[in-house]
């Protein structure tokens, strides 16, 4: 049977990828989207829902579906979680919304008390391979001996600097030295003098055009580098993990996850 699919921010760059790559899979159907407004814009991929709600009156379509994609904003998702608590028990959870901050957080641990909820900043296959073998190389390369720099670019209208996944890189980093990211972070070097302090890690974001989502991250050394990088060319990579993490939630019981779980890791 199988998997029915709810969307929120379904009218978005993910929605649509969401929409094209369920609408041509027997493995899901979808029973809705969910989006600021009822507007069902024009694009074939986006029509595929055949209805689309806003957060407040999504009650029906939350309902009907075993697994909610969540790739909106971090607003719509709070107001999602707040106002569909009781539609949502129950129900797996997958959130690819980025930018989100500590009230999120909360929101997100309530709903994994009564459903499985996946959380990831990005949702490729490759991304995930990269944050494992960040973690490794700094486990490895002491900070007194490597600096850290992570750099990540996007297109001109990624509304978070830097990235999600940049910043889950840096908290890899960080785990693996035994530190917290936020005692190390630094973002940018303007106005800044000075050495670089050991084990700061740096992030630099590259916004323009139309970049997928690009990330490095450089373990600068003095008489080495290492360089460990990924590159998404086609958002449907996102679509496709996004749909892998589904698979994987659906009937699962309540907690919190992550695509390390889902990927076995």
């Amino acid at each position: 049977m199988p998997i029915r699919l709810a969307v929120s921010g379904a009218t978005g760059r993910m929605g649509r990828a969401l929409a094209a790559l369920a609408a041509a899979s027997a493995d899901f159907r979808l029973v809705g989207g969910i989006a600021r407004s009822r507007r069902v814009p024009p694009d074939p991929a986006a029509q595929a829902y055949g209805r689309i709600e806003p957060p407040e009156s999504a009650r029906a379509i939350l309902e009907e579906a075993d697994v909610l994609l969540d790739f909106s904003a971090p607003e719509q998702l709070a107001r999602l979680l707040a106002e569909q608590a009781e539609a949502l028990a129950g129900r797996a959870l997958v959130v690819g919304t980025t930018g989100l901050g500590p009230e999120h957080a909360a929101l997100l641990d309530a709903a994994a008390r009564q459903s499985p909820v996946v959380v990831a900043a990005n949702f490729s296959v490759g991304a995930n391979v990269l944050l494992g073998l960040v973690e490794r190389a700094a486990h490895l390369l002491p900070a007194a001996g490597y600096d850290v720099e992570i750099v990540e670019a996007h297109h001109r209208r990624k509304a978070d600097a830097p990235s999600g996944t940049a910043l889950e890189l840096g908290r890899a980093v960080a785990a693996a030295r035994g530190a917290a990211l936020e005692a190390l972070r630094r973002d940018g070097r303007s106005g800044r003098t000075g050495e670089r302090p050991v084990g700061e890690v740096a992030f630099h974001a590259v916004r323009g055009g139309d970049v997928v989502g690009e990330h490095r991250v450089l373990f600068l050394g003095a008489r080495e580098r290492l360089e460990l990088a990924h590159a998404a060319t086609d958002r449907a990579v996102f679509a496709e993990g996004a749909l892998l993490a589904a698979r994987w939630a659906a009937g699962r019981p309540p907690g919190r996850y992550g695509m390390a779980d889902v990927l076995g890791g």
